[in-house]
């Protein structure tokens, strides 16, 4: 797979109009197997994202609010910036997991715009737990380097899960996006790693990774049981427990 200055400006347009609202879409319409191709920039994706969190918290530090109102802050100029597309993907995901019987009544719940008990109750248990770990570390420098690795890294294994689970659907995004290359999920994990090891420090990499491996494989044999595969909602339930797992292990590392 050859890329050159041209492709990467618009995979780059594609993964921050894929993850984001900033109105950076390709010009031309998005053609077969280019999400696919495009997708080792959504950590780099996760970057902006998790840079608008540290630019929120920075802002609640310098007016001096306490830590927990400025954690807010930062998760919700987040959530903002995503449409909270990832917090709704999770909640559907729970929603289609928990509350249906069948394979087919899965997959309509979690199409369904309204959101249910099991939802609900993974929306509120994602925003703690993420909340908790950044008042925890406090330390405002510290926070913002967390935020930004944490989004980026919660978005790196996505490429390889989209690779490796097939669409639980014949339609839908999963489906649409198609199979990333493995350069591409190759890259969105090399740029996950380094942000790790920048982040984290070399000493918290294997334990990380671990974590995030088990996960994702946990995840994968979720869906494929529940659904029969991976849709854009169980993607984005992925980049929640992997966005909530590095904030914790983050808040771990620092304070202890």
């Amino acid at each position: 797979m050859k890329i050159g200055a041209a492709d990467i400006l618009s995979d780059l347009r594609i993964g921050l109009s894929l993850c984001s609202r900033l109105p950076l879409g390709p010009v031309a319409p998005v053609g077969d197997g280019e999400i696919a191709r495009a997708s080792w920039s959504f950590p780099v994706a996760g970057l902006v994202v998790g840079l608008a969190g540290a630019v929120a918290y920075w802002l609640g530090a310098r007016a001096h609010l306490p830590p927990e109102a400025s954690a807010m802050l930062a998760l919700a100029a987040t959530m903002l910036l995503t449409g909270a597309m990832h917090e709704d993907g999770l909640a559907d995901t729970a929603d289609g997991f928990g509350g249906g019987q069948t394979r087919d009544r899965k997959l309509e719940i979690m199409r369904d715009s309204r959101i249910g008990t099991y939802g609900a109750a993974a929306l509120v248990t994602s925003i703690i737990l993420r909340w908790s770990a950044l008042a925890a570390i406090a330390e405002p420098r510290a926070v913002m380097l967390t935020l930004i690795v944490a989004h980026a890294v919660a978005r790196a294994p996505l490429p390889i899960f989209m690779r490796l689970v097939p669409p639980a659907r014949a339609d839908g995004l999963a489906s649409d996006a198609g199979q990333p290359p493995p350069e591409s999920a190759a890259i969105a994990i090399a740029i996950g790693i380094a942000c790790i090891l920048f982040g984290l420090g070399p000493g918290s990499m294997v334990i990380t990774l671990v974590i995030l491996s088990l996960l994702a494989l946990t995840l994968a044999w979720l869906a494929t049981r529940q659904i029969g595969g991976q849709t854009g909602d169980v993607l984005g339930a992925l980049e929640q427990v992997s966005e909530a797992a590095v904030l914790l292990i983050a808040s771990s590392v620092i304070i202890g």
